[in-house]
């Protein structure tokens, strides 16, 4: 591993100074029973804390029925107390962490058993399914539904803001708002899944709007410890739009979002692995996420994932490009990834694939989850 410099030098977003470079992006681990954090949920994180800012898995708003039971939440005060902990001991480690508030609008189904609880429709900015979805504890492993249409999206906005309410009283350093990887704000900017005729579709800034007015909604709350996760190339969960139109909709959209004074931009480029093939034809938007949306964030910092190593990294962020880089999966398998880059270390723990996630027959749930190696320094 070659030398690693511009990786480890502070910087600061919104009112946080990071001590490196280096994020650990949100990763779906499924550890929450009944959506409870956990102390063995503590553990991973505090394993974790040399990142310069952690990014929680995604933690819901409010019930709802995503393809992985014990998916965390934040919207009662019992949440609260459990992130707490969690918060508290990556502080204590000397980490920051903030946390990322999650819809998952029609990528949810009606018989999962958070869904059920709800006694909430699948709820969506238009009745469109999406193609595909494979919800393995349910019965049949079912695939997507056609959703129920918002009536008022201000409900779901004001449910962000209640959650960004919940997560600044259990004293994280901000928060993400999840803007990608085809859940809500992502199907309303999206004209494939947005056919809306009111205010809230059709044209690009109405498209736009609901995104927008939740960033508004969250940063009444936390000012400038506010940022997005945005996946401008689609494919995950049956997102895309013809080239032009996905240009001309994120630039507007970044462009807008810029104004509002945010901590950092997550961008999220193609990857095959987000991809998926209907008929044999590529769902995604290929093109080069970095160099078409960097010319519009002129005020918040830019952080860009999905396969990005430290060596790209460094010179990324060495030559002015981006600010710094989250990484996801070599986060899940290397507790000690930073020291490992500062130490010249390789990163090559073997995943254990069938304990990502829990699943009906894990009952063990450290297992692949706390129980990876550290290097020898």
């Amino acid at each position: 591993m070659s030398e690693i410099k511009a990786l480890f030098n502070p910087v600061k977003v919104g009112n946080t100074e990071l001590k490196n470079r280096i994020g650990m992006c949100a990763l779906t681990r499924n550890r929450a029973p009944d959506t409870y954090p956990t102390d063995l949920m503590k553990e991973y994180y505090v394993q974790r804390a040399d990142a310069g800012l952690i990014i929680t898995e995604g933690t819901l708003i409010t019930r709802q029925g995503t393809e992985w039971p014990n998916a965390p939440g934040i919207w009662d005060d019992k949440h609260v107390a459990g992130w707490k902990n969690i918060v508290d001991a990556v502080h204590a480690a000397g980490g920051k962490i903030y946390s990322q508030l999650w819809h998952v609008g029609r990528a949810s189904h009606p018989e999962a058993e958070q869904q059920k609880l709800a006694g909430t429709p699948v709820y969506a900015p238009s009745a469109i399914s999406a193609r595909g979805g494979k919800f393995r504890t349910i019965p049949g492993k079912p695939g997507y539904v056609t959703p129920t249409a918002i009536d008022d999206p201000q409900i779901i906005i004001q449910q962000f803001k209640d959650a960004a309410v919940n997560a600044k009283k259990a004293g994280f350093d901000g928060v993400e708002l999840h803007g990608a990887n085809g859940y809500i704000i992502s199907q309303f900017l999206d004209s494939t899944s947005n056919k809306r005729t009111d205010k809230w579709g059709g044209s690009i800034e109405n498209r736009s709007r609901f995104g927008l007015e939740v960033l508004k909604a969250v940063t009444e709350v936390w000012g400038h410890d506010v940022a997005i996760k945005l996946s401008p190339a689609g494919g995950y969960n049956d997102m895309g739009m013809p080239l032009q139109e996905t240009l001309d909709t994120y630039s507007y959209f970044i462009t807008e979002a810029d104004k509002l004074g945010l901590s950092f931009f997550e961008l999220v480029r193609y990857s095959p692995k987000f991809d998926v093939e209907f008929d044999g034809v590529s769902r995604a938007t290929k093109h080069d996420v970095l160099e078409s949306y960097r010319p519009y964030v002129k005020n918040a910092k830019l952080f860009l994932n999905a396969d990005v190593l430290p060596e790209e990294g460094e010179a990324l962020v060495a030559a002015g490009k981006i600010d710094g880089i989250f990484i996801g999966f070599n986060f899940i398998t290397h507790p000690d990834l930073v020291k490992r880059v500062a130490h010249g270390k390789p990163l090559n723990n073997v995943p254990n694939i069938p304990h990502l996630q829990t699943n009906k027959d894990s009952g063990d749930w450290a297992t692949g989850y706390t129980d990876y190696p550290v290097a020898t320094y």
